[in-house]
C-alpha cells in the first residue's frame, strides 16, 4: 500500500487542510496519506472533514507538539 506523506510544520489552518484535499485527489483508494503538523487546531480541522468525507482517519503525537495524521483513501 502505497503511503504519501506532506509536510504542514509551522502552516497553520486552513492550509493543511487544503493541501489534504489537493493530495487526496491524486490518490488512489486504499492509499494512505499522513500529514505532518505542529499546529493542533490542523488535527480538528482535518480530522473532522476527513471523517465527514467517509476516509478512515486517525492521528497521534509523535513528538512533544507534533504530530502525523493518517488519512487512508
Amino acid at each position: 500500500m502505497k503511503e504519501v506523506r506532506i509536510d504542514c510544520m509551522h502552516e497553520i489552518c486552513p492550509i493543511p487542510l487544503l493541501k489534504a484535499m489537493k493530495e487526496l485527489k491524486k490518490m488512489a483508494k486504499g492509499e494512505i496519506l499522513v500529514l505532518e503538523t505542529n499546529h493542533s487546531c490542523s488535527i480538528a480541522n482535518v480530522v473532522e472533514w476527513a471523517k465527514k468525507q467517509g476516509h478512515n482517519v486517525d492521528y497521534m503525537e509523535v513528538s512533544e507538539g507534533e504530530w502525523e495524521i493518517y488519512i487512508e483513501k
